[in-house]
C-alpha cells in the first residue's frame, strides 16, 4: 500500500475549536496529521486561514459546507476553498425528508448544480453519507444508490463514512469496490461492540481491509473521525492517528 495522506476531520475537535480555534489546529499539526477538514471556519478569514495552514504545515482535505450555504452561497464557498488550497467541498448531510416524495425529485439535479459550480472552479464535490441512506427505497436499492445512480458522476462523488455504513448493516469494504472510483475522500471512523463511537483500530471494523479497498478504489485521503469521544477530544485524535498509522505499517 502506498503512504496515503491522513487528515483530522476537526468536528472531532469542536470543544476545542470552540474554544481556541488556531490554536487547535496547531496542535493538530503537532500530532503529525498531513491534514484537516473543516466543519466551519472559526471566524477566520480565507486570508487567516491560508496563513494558519502555511505556518503549520498542514494540508486542506477539504471543508463539509451545509446545504443552505451551498444554496444560498456556493460562488462565496467554493473562493474559499480555493483561497485555502481545498480541493474538495462536501454537503455532509440530508435528513430523511430529503429521500421521499417532490424532494427526491428534484435532489439529483440540485446536486448536479452543486457538482458542476465547484468543478467549473476546479473543485470536486461530494455526498457524505450517515446510516439513513442505506434504507432500501420502494425498488430495493440503497437510497444512497438511487441518489447516486441519478446523479452524474463527474460532478457528485461520495465521501464515504465507514461507521455509518456499518452502522445501516452495510460492509464499507463491498461498498467501496461497489463505489471503485466514485469516492474521493473516506472518513474512518471505529465503532464498538455495542454500535457506539471509539478511536480508530480501538474498535470491531476491519480498518486495515478498508485501507485496502480504499487504495485499490482511488481514495484521495483517510479522513480521521470520531463522533462522540469518550477521551478528551485530542487524546483521541493522537490515538487514531497512532493506531492508524501501525495499521498502515
Amino acid at each position: 500500500m502506498t503512504k496515503k495522506s491522513i487528515a483530522l476531520q476537526l468536528y472531532t475537535v469542536r470543544d476545542e475549536t470552540a474554544r481556541d480555534f488556531q490554536a487547535t489546529i496547531r496542535h493538530v499539526a503537532k500530532l503529525g496529521y498531513d491534514g484537516v477538514e473543516f466543519a466551519g471556519y472559526g471566524d477566520l478569514s480565507s486570508a487567516e486561514m491560508a496563513a494558519l495552514l502555511t505556518e503549520t504545515g498542514l494540508r486542506t482535505a477539504g471543508s463539509h459546507v451545509r446545504w443552505d450555504a451551498l444554496e444560498n452561497s456556493i460562488s462565496d464557498e467554493i473562493d474559499y476553498c480555493l483561497a485555502i488550497g481545498s480541493r474538495n467541498i462536501t454537503l455532509p448531510y440530508l435528513g430523511n425528508e430529503w429521500y421521499t416524495g417532490e424532494k427526491f425529485k428534484t435532489l439529483a439535479t440540485q446536486l448536479n448544480n452543486f457538482g458542476r459550480a465547484a468543478q467549473e472552479k476546479g473543485l470536486t464535490f461530494s455526498y457524505h453519507n450517515h446510516a439513513h441512506e442505506f434504507a432500501q427505497g420502494e425498488d430495493g436499492r440503497y437510497l444512497l444508490d438511487m441518489l447516486l445512480d441519478n446523479t452524474d458522476p463527474s460532478y457528485v462523488k461520495l465521501e464515504l463514512d465507514t461507521y455509518w455504513a456499518a452502522y445501516g448493516g452495510v460492509d464499507p469494504i463491498a461498498y467501496l469496490h461497489k463505489r471503485a472510483e466514485r469516492v474521493p475522500l473516506i472518513h474512518l471512523k471505529d465503532m464498538t461492540s455495542e454500535r457506539t463511537f471509539t478511536e480508530v483500530g480501538d474498535g470491531t471494523l476491519d480498518i486495515k481491509g478498508i485501507c485496502n479497498a480504499a487504495e485499490e478504489s482511488g481514495v484521495e485521503w483517510y479522513i480521521v473521525e470520531n463522533d462522540a469521544p469518550t477521551l478528551p477530544s485530542l487524546q483521541s485524535v493522537e490515538r487514531s492517528l497512532k493506531n492508524l498509522q501501525k495499521i498502515l505499517g
